[in-house]
């Protein structure tokens, strides 16, 4: 029974890097950042930790004053999980922009984060090759001996 004028205002995107997935939950808020229900202040390690937060350096705080973004992270190691995370948090807020505010203000982030760096909006399609027989690895075969 409930209507499109009660739905929230609120978007839905995912990040992925490797095997790490995560999930952004943004919606009309006051500027709230949680990742996995903890602020996003915290993240460890704290030299990623500026990587989680280029989305938010690069387009300034005020753009992210009226919005609450919930992340949640699963999968891949933690340098994964991180670019994840960003990438969530950065196609988020364009989706958010582009389906609640404008068209102009959500073309001029994009540019922002695609000039910055493509990854923040595209997925890097890179996966861990298959090991196969005859060797220790992917690629590499074992020496060969003629004796």
């Amino acid at each position: 029974m409930s209507t499109a004028a009660s739905a929230p205002q609120a978007v839905q995107c995912f990040g992925r890097k490797k095997t790490a997935v995560a999930v952004a939950y943004c919606k009309k808020g006051k500027g709230i950042l949680k990742l996995n229900g903890t602020p996003i202040e915290l993240v460890q390690p704290e030299l990623l930790r500026y990587k989680v937060f280029e989305p938010v350096l690069l387009l300034g705080q005020d753009r992210f004053a009226q919005v609450d973004i919930r992340i949640r992270c699963k999968g891949g190691g933690y340098t994964s999980q991180i670019y994840a995370i960003r990438q969530a948090i950065a196609k988020s807020l364009v989706a958010y922009y582009q389906k609640y505010v404008d068209e102009a203000s959500k073309k001029e982030i994009r540019d922002i984060l695609v000039q910055y760096d493509r990854t923040l909006l595209v997925a890097d399609p890179r996966r861990c090759e298959p090991k196969k027989f005859g060797g220790p690895g992917a690629r590499a075969r074992f020496q060969k001996s003629y004796r």
